[in-house]
């Protein structure tokens, strides 16, 4: 249960419809007489403006009269606001009294319900998300992007959320939303959930995880995300009891009584002491009053028709006639009669609240009545504590000085203490007794005694007794009481000091005697004492007490009452001042002897009740009628005069259909400002209410929707988002019975309504307009679901000029066209605000931001309402291009703008190409064609620049080439080919839509492509022939490192000459083309291999040298002698090298040294692989050949040696390098080999050991 302060007493706002209408008399409408309303609401403050003080600087004032003449225009200012403050108080309460008129009409609606039911079909509303809220969602899914959460998350999750935040939460339509009270969390998660669907549906497929498994672990985070420390909290209380609803909460499930009379009370702006007066006066708990009310009502009703019958004094009729239209009042009277004879006679309000049961939420602010628990007596209990100090005591006079004497004290029902003795010349104790009681009026005796004499005395003789009845606001201090003293006594003045002090208990809130009068308790006018009792921190209770009784005689709850000062009541007697407490079924009137008691007692009372009605106190407590009533409806019962006009108007004189609508405009308003998203939907209690008032008041149904059309206008045109669907059900209601399709059951239809309605359908065509027009605003994010498609729906129904004859396709279409075209200049208006975007602006960047941004505009437009008008596509693609074509003429101006050899706006093109390729609606549209007018030339431009500047640094390269390697060739082929490669990527990425100039930039690159290709081919290898030129022939010849690198160059240019110089798959049909492409290849095949065999030339040509040189030692040759005898001459006195060693050595370090430097510079191993092969090929041949030449003479033992170890070291050198065995076991080296072994074998017969150990046979063994 909320704080008994947070029903506070407030105002309705002021109604302008209601302050047009003249309060008229009691013949026929409201007639209460205007008054001050200071006791409701505090005295109203009036404005007047100060008069200048005498003293103060009179500067302005002196001069020619100026000063003088502000002065009394200051003085008429003032004036004039007096006066319009007065017309404003007085309007403001005549407003008050008609909504006063209306709860009464409510209440009774409410007390005995006999047409309408509460719905509970009606769909649950969303509780509203503020800015507040906004604002924490911003932070925690900030958070989260920061790392600054505990929730794990893939890259995935991480780009939905950041995408989410940018382009959703961080959105000024998101903001604009929350502002019109039309957003909910639902709509935050829904657009996440659609933003992250089209997500997932583009990731590949994965094994063993479903995308539905992603789409829910995603939302689970984004709960987690979104919910923060609320989940916490949830979680606490799941295991607890259920979380308290409040007010709002409960308006949405079924209401009883007790929170339908708060609600309304709420939405007119009724007090509560109002609604009180009120409950009572209609005797809403009395279920035979309320059927008496309807009975009276009815029979009103159906006099009236006859009175209208007999004058034929009906309004203007559009259709039917005049008794028609008494006929249909007769049956809508005798509907309600039906219906209320159908009520079983013994229920009535018993059987309304067996239908309205009450929420299962807990207790909240609205319970009331009833479901109060009930005190008992035993819940109210008092613990005083009272301290009684005797004194002295005076007047002893018959004792001897000397007797001793002594008092007693007790409580009633408690124990009995004595205190000192003391002599009867000083009979003095200053003793205090403490005790604890029960009794909120306890009886507290005190004895005096002195000793007895006598031998056979008993008991001490007993003076004198005082007996006291003691109440927490007694006095304090210590005073003289007279004794009561025996009837022989001879001491007839005794008197005793004494004081008795009674402490107030915490719950004890006041007390005191005061006569009552109630309906319920303290039925008969009689002095009681009474005790405010504080129960618990919201319960209090006035108690009325007898003397020595522990317990209560009666008890009054105060939760409900409302207390407040009143006039003395004829006859009642006794009491000089009066207040009284009022709720709903009871009064009780108070009286009292002293002002100031009473003003306590009202002012403890109304702590106790919480109130935010603050009573004050009358200005003159002995007169019985003020001099000005303090409202027209005063809780005084003297003051009635109001409340019983109020609760005697007769209905059938009020004009219904205009209180009505004053009562369907308050609630929807408060219905709108309440925690919910409603939308313009009512409640189901509001709901409830609504149709019986307009059932038991005949409010036609044409005026109802009608009025509920202007007030959803109203919020609609006041940026307030409202559910077009009601006003496509209240608009389809009224064109029905305005074209006599009998909705409701009426046939007859009025001029006024047929006007309105005319009206209304004329500002309801204006109004939809411009949602459409203004659909990404009124829409955002298509936001509420359906939203914008029930608004096209509605539109086409307004179009219809009746029901019954169909709208042509080809209107429609129009007023959709000429909506989207006002659309796109509105929404690039919005753009361009956003974007901060100047007017002239020429900056590329500046260009491609806002590109951006229409981008996103347009993909945000078929994602969230590209099906709402899925009927007329060809609608919004012409909304895009209109849209499109307000940015060409930005584009076009920061294009002029760009130097003529500029490439920067390329990825500007790209941008706006990759969207308009990808939508089949606007690819090949006006714009996407001006777009590439506009980029051909810039293309064609930036191609024939890159083309001279390629073949520029082509010459100048190879020109300064120093042939150092660079990956996979030298610096200028490298250069080259990545600026080819990238230049033909580039096309790729400019994707350009036409075909023909697709493939005509295409074909230009690749034959650009071919030209530079052949030219860096024949460059390098024009310098690789320089290069072997300058070699040596003779073992001492090593590769050298650039003919390496000029090698790579050529295989690279082969390797990527399918990929820069081919067309793709399919185009190559030009016969001419396929000629050229094979060209290319061929010359570079050509090349390559010229290159290679040239490079095996030279190192053939080492192996001749070598050969040649062996050829001195051959048989019968006068050389051979000379340099056989000298070696063997020599051998006798130096130590000579073995015979072949150095010149075999020497070539074998040859052949290995250079197959590591080709092993090492050349990349392409394929390139390796042909050199060793001709190489050895090349090598085995030459011995070959030269072995041939001698078949006829023998081999010299140093010839021998030194072939063998140059070909069994060649042989395995070039099969470690990988040379093939086919070509290692050729017919060259096979004849070769057969020689040499033949020539071992022979001169192992004639020489024995000439060849040192060097043999042809496999051995792991090298002659060093």
């Amino acid at each position: 249960m909320l704080d008994p302060s947070s029903s506070d007493d407030t105002g309705g706002e002021s109604d302008p419809e209601v302050a047009r209408e003249p309060a008229t008399k009691a013949d026929g409408s409201l007639s209460l007489k205007p008054g001050a309303e200071s006791r409701a609401d505090g005295s109203r403050q009036r404005q007047h403006t100060a008069p200048l003080k005498q003293g103060q600087p009179a500067t302005a004032a002196a001069g020619d009269g100026h000063s003088a003449h502000q002065n009394l225009r200051g003085g008429s200012t003032g004036e004039e606001e007096e006066r319009r403050e007065r017309e404003r108080v007085q309007r403001e309460e005549e407003e008050h009294k008609v909504q006063l008129q209306i709860y009464v009409f409510v209440l009774r609606c409410i007390a005995y319900p006999f047409n309408a039911k509460q719905p509970t079909d009606m769909a649950r509303r969303q509780q509203k998300v503020n800015k507040q809220q906004l604002q924490a969602a911003r932070e925690r899914f900030q958070a989260f992007l920061n790392g600054e959460t505990q929730i794990a998350a893939d890259e995935a999750f991480c780009n939905a959320v950041r995408s989410y935040c940018e382009g959703f939460l961080k959105s000024e339509r998101v903001c604009r939303m929350v502002q019109s009270g039309s957003c909910s969390a639902n709509d935050f998660r829904e657009v996440f959930k659609k933003n992250i669907e089209r997500r997932v549906r583009s990731l590949p497929e994965m094994d063993g995880l479903s995308k539905e498994t992603v789409l829910s672990s995603w939302l689970a985070k984004y709960d987690a995300i979104y919910g923060g420390d609320e989940d916490a909290w949830r979680r606490r209380r799941r295991g607890g009891q259920r979380p308290h609803l409040g007010g709002a909460a409960a308006a949405e499930l079924i209401l009883s009584k007790e929170q339908l009379y708060e609600m309304f009370r709420l939405v007119l702006g009724v007090r509560k002491f109002e609604h009180q007066l009120l409950y009572n006066a209609c005797q809403l708990d009395n279920a035979d009053e309320q059927a008496a009310q309807i009975r009276r009502e009815l029979d009103g009703r159906l006099q009236l028709v006859e009175r209208i019958a007999k004058e034929r004094r009906c309004p203007e009729l559009a259709s039917g006639d005049a008794e028609l239209y008494v006929e249909e009042l007769r049956s809508s009277v005798n509907l309600l009669m039906a219906n209320l004879e159908s009520l079983p006679v013994s229920k009535g309000g018993a059987d309304f609240k067996q239908k309205l049961k009450r929420s299962s939420a807990g207790s909240t602010f609205l319970d009331l009545g009833d479901d109060v628990d009930v005190l008992s007596k035993a819940d109210v209990s008092l613990s005083f504590a009272l301290e009684v100090v005797i004194v002295e005591v005076q007047g002893l006079k018959s004792l001897a000085p000397n007797r001793i004497v002594y008092c007693t004290m007790e409580v009633e029902g408690g124990e009995k203490l004595q205190t000192d003795q003391a002599e009867a010349s000083r009979p003095q104790w200053a003793t205090q007794g403490d005790f604890v009681t029960t009794h909120p009026l306890p009886c507290v005796k005190v004895k005096l005694f002195t000793e007895s004499t006598g031998v056979l005395a008993l008991e001490d003789k007993e003076l004198g007794r005082v007996l006291l009845e003691p109440t927490a606001n007694g006095p304090k201090q210590a005073q003289f009481q007279p004794m009561q003293v025996p009837k022989n006594s001879q001491d007839p003045e005794l008197r005793i000091k004494l004081a008795v002090r009674m402490d107030k208990p915490p719950n004890m809130k006041h007390s005191g005697y005061l006569y009552a009068l109630g309906h319920r308790v303290w039925k008969r006018w009689k002095r009681r004492y009474f005790v405010l009792v504080q129960v618990s921190q919201y319960t209090f209770a006035m108690c009325s007490y007898r003397k020595k009784k522990p317990e209560p005689q009666k008890l009054m709850q105060l939760e409900g009452y409302t207390v407040d000062y009143c006039q003395p009541q004829p006859g009642l007697q006794g009491g000089a001042v009066f207040f009284n407490a009022l709720r709903e079924g009871d009064l009780v009137v108070f009286a009292c002897d002293d002002e100031q008691d009473r003003l306590l007692w009202v002012q403890a009372l109304c702590r106790a009740t919480g109130q935010s009605y603050k009573p004050a106190p009358p200005p003159h407590a002995n007169r019985r009628k003020a001099d000005t009533p303090a409202s027209p409806i005063s809780l005084d019962p003297c003051e009635r005069q109001g409340v019983e006009e109020l609760v005697s108007a007769s209905p059938c004189r009020l004009d219904h259909t205009r209180l009505f609508g004053i009562l369907q405009k308050q609630t929807l308003r408060h219905r709108m400002n309440d925690s919910f998203s409603c939308l313009g939907w009512f409640s189901p209690g509001q709901v409830f209410v609504l149709d019986e008032y307009c059932a038991r008041y005949g409010v036609g149904g044409c005026q109802r929707h009608l009025s509920y059309l202007k007030e959803l206008m109203d919020l609609s045109e006041n940026n307030t988002l409202v559910d077009p669907t009601l006003l496509h059900y209240s608009y389809a209601f009224c064109a029905s019975h305005v074209h006599g399709n009998r909705p409701d059951g009426t046939g007859t239809v009025t001029l006024e309504e047929k006007e309105q309605f005319q009206a209304v359908r004329t500002r309801l065509m204006r109004l939809l307009e411009n949602h459409i027009t203004h659909f990404r605003y009124c829409f955002p994010f298509g936001r509420p679901d359906g939203a914008l498609k029930a608004t096209l729906s509605l539109l086409e129904r307004v179009l219809m000029k009746d029901v019954s004859t169909p709208l042509g396709s080809e209107e429609m279409k129009k007023v959709l066209r000429r909506c989207l075209e006002k659309a796109a200049a509105v929404n690039y208006g919005q753009l361009l605000d956003f974007a901060n975007w100047k007017a002239g602006a020429k900056r590329l960047e500046d260009a491609v931001r806002l590109a951006e941004l229409v981008v996103e505009v347009l993909q945000q437009n078929e994602e969230h309402h590209a099906e709402a008008f899925s009927l007329w596509p060809e609608l919004m693609r012409e909304h895009a291009e209109h849209f499109l074509a307000l940015y060409r003429l930005d584009l076009d101006l920061a294009l002029e703008a760009q130097p003529v050899d500029s490439w920067s706006s390329f990825p500007l093109f790209q941008l706006l190409n990759g969207f308009l390729a990808a939508d089949a609606q606007l690819c090949d549209g006006p714009f996407h064609k001006h777009l590439q007018d506009a980029f051909v030339p810039l293309v064609v431009r930036y191609v024939d620049l890159m083309e001279s500047s390629i073949a520029q640094s082509v010459h100048r390269g190879f020109q300064q080439e120093t042939w150092h390697s660079v990956k996979n060739g030298s610096a200028t082929s490298e250069d080259l080919f990545w600026k080819l490669n990238a230049l033909q990527m580039l096309a790729l990425e400019l994707d350009w839509p036409e075909p023909a100039f697709a493939e005509h930039l295409q074909r230009r690159l690749k034959l650009m492509a071919g030209d530079m290709t052949e030219a860096c081919v024949k460059r390098t290898k024009s310098a690789f022939d320089a290069q072997l030129q300058k070699v040596s022939k003779w073992t001492e010849l090593r590769v050298p490192p650039c003919a390496c690198t000029m090698l790579n160059v050529v295989a690279d240019a082969k390797r990527r000459c399918p990929e820069l110089c081919a067309l793709d798959t399919g185009q190559e049909t030009d016969t001419q083309w396929q000629h050229y492409h094979s060209k290319i290849d061929v010359l570079i095949d050509n090349a390559f291999q010229d290159m290679i065999s040239a490079l095996v030339a030279k190192l053939g040509a080492v192996l001749d040298a070598v050969l040649s040189k062996l050829s001195r030692y051959d048989e019968g040759t006068l050389l051979s002698s000379i340099l056989s005898f000298t070696v063997k001459a020599a051998a006798k006195y130096v130590e000579v090298p073995k015979s072949g060693a150095d010149l075999a050595d020497a070539y074998v370090t040859f052949v290995r040294q250079n197959q590591d430097i080709l092993r090492e510079g050349i990349g392409d191993e394929l390139c390796i692989e042909k050199i060793f092969d001709q190489w050895y090929s090349v090598s085995t041949k030459a011995v070959c050949v030269w072995l041939e030449d001698r078949l006829d003479l023998q081999l010299h033992v140093y010839q021998l040696k030194s072939l063998i170890k140059m070909v069994k070291k060649g042989y395995r050198d070039f099969r470690l390098q990988g040379v093939a065995d086919g070509t290692l076991n050729g017919k060259s080296y096979v004849t070769v080999y057969n020689r040499l072994t033949v020539e071992e074998a022979t001169l192992a017969v004639k020489a024995g050991h000439a060849l040192d150990g060097v043999s042809m046979r496999d051995s792991d063994q090298d002659d060093d």
